[in-house]
């Protein structure tokens, strides 16, 4: 079905606000840490590459 997401597409995308989340309290708490954003940007963008795909 066009337009639809799987439920595999919307856990990783919870996976991936749920990332944000944590990483950002992290840099709240303790200061900022580049590789974390950086793990949580990569995670970003296979997550959006994962819907570009399914919605396809």
């Amino acid at each position: 079905m066009a337009g639809s997401t799987d439920s595999s597409t919307k856990t990783m995308g919870a996976l991936t606000l749920g990332g944000l989340v944590v990483v950002t309290a992290y840099t709240v708490a303790l200061g900022s840490n580049g590789w974390l954003w950086f793990g949580w940007v990569v995670l970003g963008l296979i997550t959006l590459a994962l819907i570009v795909t399914r919605t396809n």
